[in-house]
């Protein structure tokens, strides 16, 4: 939104300094006139900016990037996958969403291919400024503060690679033509080090929250680097541990989020995911989007987030179809649930639902919390101005929970638990969800004994925590990675599909220190190009 809309025009000319010709020495001595060049365009602050706004662009596609990049939405990773969604629509939509989901992706996939293309451009973009952007005479403050930002964005595109691909080519500066195809793939131990590294770097000069002004809500944060680093954390925990991380380290990185005072519970859970809370004081790291016209192509500013996951028979295409176990694993009355999902005669901020179910949808229920309502749907539909939530502070108390259950500390893993869930039972209903033209948030008239505290202790306690992460973050594309980090994805496979479909994915799956871990092809073209072995079964 703020640093997205202006970046196309200002910013993309720069991209291909890095590969200009180092011929005519004599002439290149010389400083060119009425020329910016990678040395003076950083000299001033506002083009400064500008290339970090761009690093936030590349981050935010989903549909329609760089040229040549199709679909890319998170959800056909951390939903679809999972035991949480199935593809849904038509049998014959977009059929690679439906390869995935069975672990049966082709090399040359386009889904694969555009989040590969354009979180490296995110990377290249990054490194750009992390090369030119320090020579720079500009305010010492704000360069410090973009710098982190540029770190922070690098480590984000590369564990959101890494979480895919395993280990990956590790570019710390642009890759001057002479590299091209040349960059080995390093080991996955060896990426999270690197994404370790930035995110640290990040933290020390990033500002908190409060010390952004209200335009620039949603940049990068001292919060979202140390969440991620959290994130991070747990991954490798339960993946590939080479590196040696400890619950300790996780539990440092969320103390210091939740002892800073900037985040706090949102106060309506039914209102989290509403477009007049955007940037609300739960949110740690939000992708920032703005309604336009512009149609497919990087010059878009808004996401095809939303209306690919809406009503086939309202305003949408009807994917992402949570599941029934999906919904059964919510307890009685939990009011997250009709937040979380809608079915066939539910009423949504004021529009009655009809679905198609199962003629153009696979379980019967939709996602909720991709919603848009009627008044906020663009003339372009890829062009919805929703913004997406990647990381909010229920999402670090429960991290904490984990992380003190595994240090010993089963009370204070209670007592956090217990917070998420008890602002949970002050819940209203959904926007909009008592009658026809509706738009308010009523209150339920009873919810006594609804969501008891937990007292758990042991095994169960761990469970439960792992319970309250997929009924309080359901359909936030983060199951998929929970259940691999924890051990349990190929058997929670089996419960989904079949033993042939666990077997797929056992069979693409690589060896960590501590559980084996399923990732997709590497896009053909780019194992040619880059000479990088591909990954197993493909």
């Amino acid at each position: 939104m703020f640093f997205k809309m202006r970046f196309i025009k200002h910013v993309l000319p720069i991209l291909g300094l890095a590969f200009v010709s180092q011929a005519c020495e004599d002439f290149l001595e010389k400083e060119p006139l009425g020329v910016e060049t990678d040395k003076t365009f950083y000299q001033d602050a506002d083009n400064a900016v500008l290339a970090v706004n761009g690093i936030y662009d590349a981050v935010s596609w989903d549909a329609g990037g760089i040229i040549g990049s199709s679909n890319t939405f998170e959800w056909m990773y951390g939903d679809v996958l999972s035991d949480d969604a199935k593809k849904g629509s038509t049998t014959g939509d977009f059929i690679e969403v439906k390869q995935m989901e069975r672990w049966e992706t082709l090399t040359n996939a386009s889904i694969q291919s555009s989040t590969w293309n354009n979180m490296f451009t995110a990377v290249h973009r990054a490194n750009q400024v992390l090369s030119y952007l320090p020579t720079s005479s500009i305010d010492e403050e704000l360069k410090t503060r973009l710098l982190g930002e540029a770190h922070f964005l690098r480590a984000y595109s590369y564990f959101n690679l890494a979480i895919k691909f395993g280990g990956l080519p590790l570019m710390e500066e642009p890759v001057a033509p002479s590299k091209w195809g040349k960059v080995p793939r390093a080991s996955l131990a060896e990426t999270f080090a690197f994404i370790e590294n930035d995110l640290q770097q990040a933290i020390e000069m990033l500002p908190t929250r409060s010390e952004f002004g209200a335009a620039d809500l949603g940049r990068a944060t001292e919060g979202a680097a140390r969440g991620y680093l959290a994130r991070l954390y747990m991954y490798e925990l339960g993946t590939d541990n080479a590196n040696g991380v400890t619950w300790q380290d996780v539990y440092e990185q969320t103390n210091a989020i939740i002892n800073s005072g900037q985040y706090a519970l949102f106060n309506n859970y039914a209102g989290l995911f509403e477009m007049e809370n955007e940037n609300n004081v739960e949110s740690i790291f939000e992708i920032q989007f703005s309604s336009g016209a512009t149609g497919w192509g990087p010059p878009k500013t808004g996401t095809a987030n939303n209306v690919i996951q809406n009503n086939r028979s309202t305003w949408g295409w009807g994917f992402n179809n949570p599941t029934v176990d999906l919904v059964n694993e919510f307890e009685a009355r939990d009011p997250r649930l009709p937040v979380t999902v809608y079915t066939d005669g539910d009423i949504v901020v004021g529009e009655l639902q009809k679905i198609d179910y199962p003629g153009s949808n696979e379980t019967g229920y939709l996602n909720r919390k991709a919603f848009v309502e009627p008044g906020f749907r663009p003339s372009d539909a890829q062009n919805s101005p929703k913004n997406i939530i990647k990381l909010r502070y229920a999402d670090v108390l429960l991290m904490q929970a984990e992380a003190a259950y595994h240090l010993g500390n089963e009370g204070e893993a209670l007592a956090l638990v217990n917070q998420v869930r008890a602002r949970a039972r002050k819940s209203t209903k959904p926007k909009g969800s008592t009658a026809e033209g509706s738009t308010a948030y009523v209150p339920y008239e009873n919810l006594t004994g609804v969501l008891p505290d937990v007292s758990a202790s042991g095994q169960a306690l761990l469970e439960a925590i792992w319970h309250e992460r997929r009924v309080e973050l359901g359909m936030e594309a983060i199951r998929y990675y929970d259940l691999v980090r924890t051990g349990r994805y190929f058997d929670a496979l089996v419960e989904k599909y079949s033993e042939e479909v666990k077997a797929n994915a056992q069979r693409h799956a690589i060896s960590g220190s501590v559980n084996p871990i399923p990732v997709l092809p590497i896009p053909i073209n780019e194992a040619q190009a880059w000479g990088l072995e591909q990954n197993p079964g493909y």
